[in-house]
């Protein structure tokens, strides 16, 4: 295992980790069963992860062909920031199809092909924050681009595994800034849209999984502005993520009822399941409210007690140019008891996927 700065936050009676593996210069993507894939630079790779794997082996599985001047960006950490270059956002479908989010562009791949080619290009914003599936293999992602303007915002569909793109839903102008998130939640066959950013843009929606149905759950104030959102059995878990406020973790539970769970150092916008748990990371951004200058990883095993687990110190670099010192998350659905981060921006761990094991405190 290699070398890491990451520290533990607080000593948990509940909640530990146990730490596996580190892999410099992959960024995590989404996790399908017990298949955890991740990228390096425009090459996607893919490893099984299980308590008999031992090292763990990341197979490639395929790649996408940049505009040449990104190859040249993507060979250094730094430039790599800069240009938000790589993969930023998989799904992984049952037919063996993959869909990604790259720098201006959708694109998909079929089984037996290793080659990503374009599906669709990116006009506003750089590439969407997620990219959601349902178990038939609809796809949506919402349109994430800075909108000063309050134009109208699309959420696109796909009906063939990505091949094609169509707005399916359409918030008017002056209603949301943008779209955060789109959470596929199995429990109640539906899906959760997370918009922001102020007033009554910040919204969380509840929506039949063909869209035509959709409907205002929480909205009109900051502890509302989400992006990362965990379905469970029990309710929905998500983290606020404002510079304007303190946040936390709040559960909204199956009958309705919203309840604060946890706070937060700072704004969040990563949340998984992993080993039985529930996992959120706080990023470091200008804030005059939150003023943490580390990023941190909180989890819980049941929902109630919530621990900081981890921390790592945003570097120096500017935030405005490098990125915000983050802890990336991955998508997708993961049957294993292993936790996978992929810290950003900061000292020691700058653009490095650490693997661990979780476990409940006491448990060898």
């Amino acid at each position: 295992m290699g070398a890491h700065k990451a520290s533990p936050a607080n000593p948990s009676d509940v909640l530990r980790l146990v730490p596996v593996a580190v892999f410099p210069g992959l960024r995590v993507l989404a996790w399908r069963d017990d298949w955890l894939y991740a990228s390096h630079g425009y090459s996607l790779l893919r490893a099984r992860m299980n308590t008999n794997t031992n090292p763990i082996e990341w197979q490639p599985v395929a790649r996408y062909v940049p505009a040449w001047w990104r190859n040249l960006s993507a060979a250094s950490r730094l430039t790599f920031r800069l240009f938000r270059d790589g993969f930023h956002a998989l799904a992984t479908l049952a037919s063996g199809h993959m869909v990604a989010a790259v720098p201006g562009a959708i694109l998909t791949i079929a089984p037996g092909e290793s080659e990503f080619k374009i599906s669709h290009r990116v006009l506003r914003g750089t590439r969407p924050l997620h990219i959601a599936a349902t178990p038939g293999d609809r796809l949506y992602w919402g349109e994430y681009f800075d909108n000063p303007t309050r134009d109208e915002v699309h959420i696109y569909a796909s009906t063939d595994r990505g091949s094609t793109w169509d707005v399916a839903y359409t918030f008017p102008r002056g209603a949301v800034r943008h779209v955060h998130n789109i959470v596929y939640d199995e429990w109640a066959n539906c899906l959760w849209v997370l918009t922001g950013d102020n007033g009554s843009e910040c919204r969380i929606l509840r929506a039949s999984c063909d869209l035509k149905n959709v409907d205002v759950v929480l909205s009109g104030h900051q502890q509302a502005r989400a992006v990362a959102l965990v379905p469970t059995s029990d309710g929905l878990y998500f983290s606020s993520d404002t510079p304007l406020e303190s946040n936390h973790v709040y559960c909204l539970d199956r009958a309705g009822t919203l309840s604060e769970r946890a706070p937060l150092t700072s704004s969040s916008i990563y949340g998984c399941r992993a080993g039985g748990g529930i996992f959120f990371s706080t990023m470091v951004e200008p804030s005059s409210t939150n003023r943490d200058p580390n990023v941190r990883l909180y989890g819980s095993l049941d929902g109630s007690q919530w621990c900081d687990l981890m921390q790592w110190k945003k570097d120096f670099w500017p935030m405005s140019l490098f990125q915000y010192g983050n802890a990336v998350l991955p998508d997708g659905s993961n049957s294993t008891e292993f936790l996978a981060v992929t810290t950003v921006a900061v000292d020691g761990d700058d653009l490095k996927t650490s693997i661990w094991r979780v476990l409940a405190a006491g448990v060898l």
